[in-house]
């Protein structure tokens, strides 16, 4: 049986794969991850189901257009970025999946038919898929933010990974916009020394309860004042609770001096 790893991906500054300039080549490690995250995969997916740090909703929320549009969800870029199109389709029958698997664990979901793609979204699979040729669906957030919320709807999509669908929590291991550079230099290694050792290090019931009580980290409120960055760590992480982690990315000097970390969980299918 082939069982796809998840993956809790950092997806970098707004549409930076789509300029050229001193702030995208700012991300040169973080796309070449993102590269061998596609190619390390025995084979292309049948489709991916992406968890954005940029889509929130009171309930779960499942995008379920078959041609979705795009949300430009940043400020402060060049023209050009609020045109660009990632024309991967959707998929409504899985999109319609992932809703019955969450209400079968009385997690109320619901479709929208309406979202198009964040950047959380096509900021990082352009890298990994620039011919848009994979279907995409989104998932939403909880506004409530809750962890152990989170960690449920990641158990329930779970076996989505054995139909061949590639799970994809898209955020930032930190994200302090108002702390970037040399300020938050350590704060931010201290908070992913502590989520390498949380991920890749313990056994998963504390695994499990470290994330459920992310907020005691060292500089977790500096990291993450506000945790909708962190919180597709928790579904990714969900759909594959009882299976080993790996830092795929981690680099030191984003922003002039952040620590920012990728995590895929489970092994790679033979």
């Amino acid at each position: 049986m082939t069982r796809l790893p998840s993956y809790f991906l950092s997806h970098g500054g707004g549409p930076w794969p789509f300029m050229d300039n001193e702030f995208s080549r700012m991300f040169g490690e973080l796309e070449q991850s993102l590269k061998t995250v596609a190619a390390e995969l025995p084979e292309k997916p049948s489709a991916v189901l992406v968890i954005s740090g940029h889509w929130e909703a009171v309930e779960f929320q499942v995008a379920s257009a078959a041609t979705p549009g795009m949300v430009y969800d940043y400020h402060g870029f060049p023209e050009h970025t609020y045109h660009v199109r990632y024309p991967a389709p959707g998929d409504p029958a899985l999109a319609a999946e992932v809703q019955q698997r969450l209400r079968d664990v009385g997690l109320p979901c619901h479709l929208d038919s309406e979202q198009g793609f964040d950047h959380g979204a096509f900021s990082l699979l352009y890298p990994m898929y620039p011919e848009a040729d994979v279907p995409v669906v989104q998932l939403s957030l909880l506004h409530s933010m809750d962890p152990a919320a989170h960690l449920a709807a990641g158990r329930a999509l779970a076996p989505l990974r054995e139909k061949n669908i590639l799970i994809v929590g898209s955020g930032m291991s930190y994200h302090n916009l108002r702390l970037l550079g040399p300020g938050g230099a350590e704060p931010s290694r201290q908070f992913d020394k502590w989520l390498q050792q949380t991920l890749v290090e313990s056994e998963p019931d504390t695994r499990r309860e470290r994330l459920e009580h992310w907020s005691q980290a060292p500089s977790a409120r500096i990291a993450h004042p506000r945790e909708d960055h962190l919180l597709p760590l928790m579904v990714a992480l969900g759909a594959a609770e009882q299976e080993p982690a790996g830092c795929i990315y981690r680099q030191h000097d984003l922003f002039g001096g952040i620590t920012v970390s990728s995590y895929r969980f489970g092994n790679l299918p033979d």
